[in-house]
């Protein structure tokens, strides 16, 4: 049973067990209930107690429900909530740790709350793009104040139990625990208190019976209307759940829960919820390797070695640092070592300046840190990561110096990018302890991790470094060897297709406004500028000799050679102003392009946003679809994590295979096949990828 029931004196007890946060599974909420009713039928229990076991009192929905009969199955949340309302003896909840959504929402049906300080309090739904649904935008502005309930419900985000029980006039919590370690003890002083004040058979008090007005109503609204809107204006559910406390201060308690409940089942069959809902799952399923099993032992990770003080070795170092894991530098020279420590600590003063770090946190970080040139320094390190220039050379050299010094059982990692991990880890004689650790730049502030498995890759020791991704706060997905791994083989195409709109007609700017229309942080042309434009060349030149038969666009390569490398000479496709990121765009690249259709003979024409956007899109679906057909993704969900955590793919579309499926893979197949119709674009590559032809054959999706 994951609700147990007990029975202490004259106060029953209902304790939530369903690991790891007590989410309110069917099996649950059927324990709930079936607990009220046990106490009811008991004459020596006078009130009852509600609590999580463990680590939560709980955190809502349980996910391992989600999209099954089980979630919307009898005793449904609402219908839990009115059987505790309705019981017939005080039920007061001892809240600790983690109240979110349906968690918090159960706890506001109970006639009293006792909280311990330092429980999260939250109503995340709109992280899902939904507003809460069993009650919380109705329930919440009766106890917190409408301005209170309403940040909580638009953000989301946890706010502490002690913080909310400070605020004037608030009746979420009627008493504060002394500690979480004395909050059963309280409660149940507390439930008997309740009872005794009860024992004369006077009504129980009902969250749903308090009054909840807003003395400025339709301005405030309108007000927070306009907030929302210039915030999210991607997604709806952040509206809706103005809407719904605005419903909560004009209609009558059970007309605003109908109104909540129609609002929530609309915005569950939203685009934008199902992307959301989607990435959700997605992000949690990235972690799981199928061969790997979850009890995989793993290595033990205590000090970590960067080798390199560049941006990357930097950034990567500092990670660590973050996580609290001391970290040794390597470098060749002493002036690039001080150089690299004087930016990672540069950065870290910024966050001092702006509050978000404290100065002795700083100083605790900086202090996990050492350096060295002497390779000798490194050999007791547990993990060691090469940030080194993006040459198969160099990294032979680092990793036979490494094969030689580091300690057995070490696992030695590359930053490569594009470069071949096998022939990496064959430069050691432990090809097995070799894996590659992806970091994007900032790798400081990027999420993604994309860890590359090499044929002979260890299980441990895969294992350890997905725990590793998860101790650092990265989101770590598992790419196979190949040119590129997963983002950057697919951007490729991507860039080559941006390539082509120039040659029919369009401009760098024209190009870039479509795409973040669609949502895209920055276009492929800005995105060009900001990364280097020399790097996407040097990969060119790679290339032109490996695959002869690779069609590009030559304007890169003619711009590349007027020596506009992008932001960081300020000018690339655009001109930039020093201290500036605003993309100015400049008449001599436009001429150059011009000139360059003329060299070929091509007449411009004029191209929608529409077909820019699709060929952008669709470019990445179908090398995706080469690259989970050949084993290198493990799952479609997880391509799409990489797209979002990492190259700044719409969140709301939910990755470029969910947005595919939402599109429906025939009409993605349909316009492949007319891009092929182009003799201006590559034919060949646009013969949509077998698995795509065999999802629209069978009528699947890459998701399911």
């Amino acid at each position: 049973m994951t609700a147990e029931y007990k029975v202490h004196g004259d106060i029953a007890l209902i304790t939530l067990n369903n690991p790891p946060v007590n989410g309110l599974g069917l099996a649950t909420r059927q324990g709930i209930t079936a607990g009220l009713e046990q106490a009811q039928a008991d004459p020596a229990v006078k009130a009852v107690v509600l609590t999580g076991a463990g680590k939560a009192f709980s955190g809502g929905a349980d996910i391992k429900e989600f999209g099954t009969p089980k979630a919307l199955a009898e005793p449904n949340l609402l219908s839990v909530i009115l059987a505790v309302e309705n019981c017939s003896k005080p039920v007061v909840a001892a809240i600790h740790s983690v109240a979110m959504g349906g968690g918090l929402e159960l706890s506001l049906g109970c006639h009293y709350r006792i909280a311990a300080p330092g429980a999260n309090i939250a109503l995340p739904e709109v992280k899902l793009g939904l507003i809460p649904g069993a009650g919380g935008t109705q329930r919440l502005p009766r106890v917190l104040g409408v301005e209170a309930a309403l940040n909580m419900i638009v953000s989301g985000e946890p706010v502490k139990s002690e913080m909310l029980a400070q605020l004037p006039g608030q009746k979420l919590f009627d008493k504060m625990a002394s500690s979480p370690e004395k909050l059963a003890e309280e409660a149940i002083a507390f439930a008997k208190e309740v009872a005794a004040k009860h024992a004369d058979g006077s009504p129980l008090p009902l969250v749903r019976n308090l009054p909840c007005k807003h003395k400025d109503g339709d301005a405030y609204f309108q007000f927070a209307r306009n907030m929302v809107k210039g915030m999210a204006k991607n997604f709806p559910a952040p509206a809706k759940c103005v809407d719904a406390v605005e419903a909560a201060t004009k209609q009558k308690f059970d007309q605003g829960m109908l109104t909540e409940r129609e609002m929530f089942i609309n915005l569950m069959w939203t685009p934008e919820c199902r992307a959301l809902r989607h990435l959700f799952m997605a992000e949690r399923a990235a972690s799981k390797i199928p061969d790997v099993p979850e009890d995989t032992p793993q290595r033990k990770i205590e000090k970590v070695a960067v080798i390199g003080a560049g941006t990357m070795g930097g950034g990567i170092s500092m990670n660590f640092l973050n996580a609290g894991i001391p970290v040794t530098i390597l470098e060749m020279k002493q002036e690039a070592l001080d150089r690299g420590v004087g930016v990672m600590r540069g950065n870290y003063e910024a966050q001092v300046k702006k509050g978000k770090l404290k100065q002795d946190k700083l100083d605790a970080r900086m202090g996990l840190l050492k350096t060295t040139v002497n390779y000798e320094d490194i050999k007791d390190a547990d993990l060691v990561i090469e940030a080194v220039f993006e040459e198969i050379g160099v990294k032979e050299a680092v990793f036979k110096k490494l094969d030689e010094v580091m300690k057995p059982g070490a696992i030695l990692a590359s930053n490569t990018s594009t470069l071949d991990v096998n022939k990496i880890a064959s430069f050691t004689k432990r090809p097995q302890d070799v894996v590659g650790l992806h970091f994007f730049s900032p790798a400081n502030v990027m999420k993604l991790l994309e860890v590359v498995r090499g044929e002979k890759t260890a299980k441990d020791v895969m294992a350890t470094v997905m725990a590793v991704a998860k101790k650092i706060k990265k989101t770590a997905v598992v790419s196979g060897v190949c040119d590129g791994f997963i983002g950057n083989r697919m951007i490729e195409q991507y860039g080559r297709q941006g390539g082509f709109l120039l040659d029919e007609g369009c401009t760098p700017a024209q190009v870039d406004r479509a795409i973040e229309k669609f949502g895209f942080a920055m276009g492929p042309f800005r995105m060009g500028d900001l990364a280097g434009n020399d790097i996407g060349w040097a990969i060119r030149k790679r290339r032109y000799t490996e695959k002869p038969d690779m069609k590009y666009s030559k304007t890169a390569d003619l711009l590349c050679e007027k020596g506009r490398f992008g932001q960081k000479v300020g000018k690339g496709w655009y001109d930039y102003v020093p201290g500036k990121r605003d993309a100015i765009p400049n008449a001599e690249v436009e001429q150059m392009i011009v000139e360059h259709r003329k060299a070929l003979g091509i007449t411009p024409r004029k191209i929608s946003d529409e077909e820019i956007v699709q060929r952008l899109v669709f470019s990445l679906v179908n090398e995706a679809a080469h690259i989970l057909e050949e084993g290198i993704a493990n799952k479609a969900s997880d391509i799409d994590v990489v797209y979002i955590f990492g190259y700044g793919f719409p969140v709301h579309r939910g990755g470029p295979l969910k947005y595919a499926d939402e599109v429906g893979l025939f009409n993605v197949a349909q316009a492949m096949k007319r891009f092929q119709k182009n003799p201006l674009d590559d034919a060949k590559f646009w013969e949509p990828a077998p698995l795509i032809q065999r999802l629209v054959a069978e009528g699947k999706n890459f998701n399911g």
